[in-house]
C-alpha cells in the first residue's frame, strides 16, 4: 500500500497543480510554486529533485481523481452503455461550461513537451490515457458490446479530439457533438443491434 504524502509535499503539488492547469506548466516557475505554497525554494526541491519530477506529480496527482469521476458520470447515467457513454460527454461538456476550466491537463501538459517524449510526465499522460481506455474497454464489455477495446480506443479519439478543438474554439458544442458520435458507435456495436 502506497504511503501517503507527506504535508509538505501535498501543499506543494497541491501548489503546482492550482498553477500548472490555470498557467500552464512553462510559465509557471519553480520561484512561484515555492511562493503559492509559503515554502523556500530549498524545501521545494528537498520534495522534488526538479521541476520535471513536479509536473509528473501534478499529472499523477490527477489520474484517480478524474478516472473516478468519470465512472461515477458513467455509473449514474441511466440506459444502456450508449446512453452512459454518452453521459460522459454530456458531463464534461457541464464542466468545461466553467470560466475556470482549462481544458484536460494532460493533453495540454503533452502539448507543452511535444519535444520531450521521455518526459516523466508524458509517461503519467500516457499512463492516464491507457487507463481510461481499458476501464471503458472492460465497461462496454460487461454490457454487450461488440470490440470493446477497439471502441474504446475510438471513444478515446472522440474525447481527446473534442478536447483539442475546445482550446481553439472554447465551445462545449464540440464535446456534446463527440458524445452523440460516440453513443452512435456504441449502438452500432451492441449485440442487441446484430
Amino acid at each position: 500500500m502506497p504511503q501517503a504524502p507527506s504535508p509538505t509535499r501535498k501543499r506543494i503539488v497541491d501548489a503546482a497543480t492550482k498553477l500548472f492547469y490555470s498557467e500552464g506548466i512553462g510559465r509557471v516557475s519553480v520561484d512561484a510554486i515555492a511562493e503559492k505554497a509559503g515554502l523556500t525554494k530549498r524545501t521545494l526541491y528537498y520534495h522534488f529533485k526538479s521541476k520535471d519530477d513536479l509536473i509528473a506529480a501534478y499529472l499523477d496527482g490527477r489520474d484517480q481523481p478524474n478516472l473516478k469521476q468519470i465512472a461515477g458520470w458513467f455509473d449514474a447515467a441511466e440506459g444502456g452503455p450508449d446512453r452512459k457513454v454518452e453521459a460522459i460527454f454530456t458531463n464534461l461538456a457541464r464542466v468545461a461550461r466553467h470560466p475556470k476550466w482549462k481544458g484536460c491537463g494532460f493533453l495540454r501538459t503533452a502539448a507543452e513537451l511535444a519535444a520531450t517524449p521521455g518526459h516523466p510526465a508524458i509517461k503519467v499522460g500516457s499512463r492516464h490515457k491507457a487507463n481510461f481506455e481499458k476501464w471503458l474497454a472492460s465497461e462496454l464489455s460487461g454490457r454487450g458490446t461488440l470490440e470493446p477495446q477497439t471502441l474504446a480506443r475510438e471513444i478515446v479519439l472522440l474525447m481527446d479530439g473534442a478536447f483539442s478543438i475546445m482550446l481553439i474554439h472554447r465551445n462545449p458544442d464540440y464535446i456534446e457533438a463527440a458524445g452523440h458520435a460516440a453513443s452512435t458507435l456504441v449502438r452500432a456495436r451492441s449485440q442487441n443491434s446484430v
